[in-house]
C-alpha cells in the first residue's frame, strides 16, 4: 500500500495506529460481539494514545489535526479487523461541530472528554419517516421561557446505550418569517422524556442502533449548539462531510481486512499442483478489489484535505464521491474474499461471512448511494433534480 501522498507524521500515526489494530485484531472485536459488550479496552488505548482526539483542537486536549489523521485511524484499526463505528459519531460528526459552531462553555463542556475518550456522544438525525430526505425531519424545539421543549423521533441512531449525550437534529420556527428552520441540541442521557429502545439487527456489531422518542425533553437554552444564531444548516453540513469521510475510511479498512484474509487463503490453498492464487480466476478478481480500494482511498484523501483546509463545499462533493466509491469496494472485496475461499469463507473460524453484512452499511448509511448519485447528477453535472 502506497502512502507517499501522506506527510512524514501522518505515515508515523498509520504505523503506529495498523500497530495498535494488529494486538487487538478481528478476534477481539468477535468476543466483544459475543458477549454482547462494547469494544471499551481498545477505544480507552485508542484514546490514551491520542488517536481518537486527534481531529480535536490542541487547547481542548485535542490532536490539533483533521479529517485526514482521524481517517487513518478508522482506516488502519478497521484493515485490523476491529474497527471503532463510534469514531464516525463521536469525535468526527459530535466533536466537528461543536468544535466549529460550539459557545465557549459548548467547548470546554464537551471536547476535553471527547478528546481524551471518556465522553462519548452519539448523533441524532434520521426519523422513521424521513429517511434519507432531511428537510422531512419533524422533531422540532418549541420555546418555553428559556427553554426549549424537544418533541420527535428518531431512529438508527448508534450507541446511544453507551453515549453520555445524543446531538439531535430538529428545527425551530424561525420568529420572522414563521418557517422551520435546522436546529442542533445536545441532549443528556438521563434528560426526562428521552426514551431509547434497542432496535433488533441481523447486523454483527458491539454498536447497537436505537429508536429515539423524545417526548417534550425539556432543555436549557444553552443546549442548543452555537447558543441560537443561525447557522443550523452550516452546523448540519459540517457534521456530514465527515460523517461521509469516515464511513469512507470504515469501508476501506473493512475491503483492506477481507481482501488481506483473501490474499492470504489464496497463497497457502492448494488443491492442484499450485496454491489456488497462482489461477487468474481467484488473482484477477483479488487485483481489481485491491486497485478499487486503493482508487477510493484516493478520493477520500481529497475529501479529507479540502475539507480541513476549509473549502466545504468541495469537500461536499469529494465527500460524497469518497463514501459512494469506498462502499463499492469495499462490497465487492468482501463478496470476493468469501469466494475465494469457498465454504470456508461461510464459516465462523475464518470469520468472513459477517463481514457481508457489515460491507452493506457503508452503501446504505449515513445516505444511500442512490441519493449520492443523485447529489452527483444535479450538484456537478448539473441535471435537472428528480425529487
Amino acid at each position: 500500500m502506497s502512502t507517499a501522498l501522506e506527510t512524514e507524521e501522518q505515515q508515523a500515526l498509520r504505523a503506529a495506529v495498523a500497530a495498535l489494530g494488529k494486538r487487538y485484531g478481528r478476534d477481539y472485536m468477535t468476543s466483544v460481539v459475543r458477549d454482547g459488550a462494547h469494544p471499551r479496552e481498545l477505544w480507552t488505548e485508542a484514546a490514551k494514545l491520542g488517536y481518537l482526539g486527534v481531529n480535536l483542537p490542541e487547547e481542548y486536549g485535542g490532536g490539533g489535526g483533521g479529517m485526514a489523521e482521524l481517517s487513518i485511524v478508522l482506516e488502519e484499526l478497521g484493515a485490523a479487523g476491529s474497527p471503532l463505528l463510534m469514531m464516525i459519531v463521536s469525535p468526527a460528526i459530535c466533536g466537528t461541530v461543536i468544535a466549529r459552531f460550539g459557545t465557549d462553555t459548548q467547548k470546554q463542556q464537551w471536547l476535553p472528554g471527547l478528546a481524551d475518550g471518556t465522553i462519548t456522544m452519539a448523533f441524532g438525525i434520521t426519523e422513521p419517516d424521513a429517511g434519507s430526505n432531511s428537510h422531512r425531519i419533524t422533531t422540532t424545539a418549541r420555546r418555553d421561557g428559556d427553554d426549549w421543549l424537544l418533541t420527535g423521533r428518531k431512529v438508527f441512531v448508534s450507541g446511544v446505550d453507551i453515549a453520555d449525550a445524543t446531538l439531535i437534529v430538529g428545527r425551530t420556527e424561525d420568529a420572522r418569517t414563521g418557517r422551520l428552520k435546522p436546529c442542533l441540541f445536545i441532549v443528556p442521557r438521563d434528560a426526562p422524556g428521552f426514551q431509547r429502545s434497542q432496535i433488533d439487527m441481523e447486523l454483527q456489531a458491539p454498536e447497537k442502533q436505537f429508536e429515539l422518542v423524545l417526548d417534550d425533553v425539556r432543555l436549557p437554552a444553552d443546549a442548543l449548539v452555537g447558543g441560537g444564531d443561525d447557522a443550523g444548516l452550516l452546523q448540519l453540513f459540517a457534521g456530514l462531510n465527515p460523517e461521509r469521510i469516515m464511513t469512507a475510511a470504515f469501508a476501506l479498512g473493512m475491503g483492506r481486512y477481507a481482501l488481506g484474509r483473501a490474499v492470504e487463503y489464496a497463497r497457502t490453498r492448494q488443491v492442484w499442483k499450485e496454491p489456488i492464487g497462482s489461477h487468474q480466476a481467484i488473482a484477477h478478481p483479488l487485483a481489481q478489489a485491491h486497485i478499487e480500494l486503493e482508487l477510493a482511498r484516493l478520493m477520500m484523501q481529497k475529501a479529507a484535505r479540502l475539507y480541513d483546509e476549509g473549502d466545504d463545499i468541495g469537500a461536499g462533493e469529494a465527500a460524497n464521491m469518497a463514501k459512494y466509491a469506498a462502499a463499492e469496494a469495499c462490497v465487492k472485496a468482501v463478496d470476493q474474499a468469501v469466494h475465494t475461499l469457498g465454504g470456508n469463507g461461510l464459516t465462523r473460524e475464518y470469520g468472513i461471512a459477517s463481514l457481508i453484512t457489515a460491507a452493506r452499511v457503508a452503501r446504505i448509511a449515513p445516505v444511500s448511494r442512490e441519493m449520492i448519485l443523485n447529489f452527483v447528477s444535479h450538484q456537478s453535472l448539473g441535471l435537472p433534480k428528480s425529487y
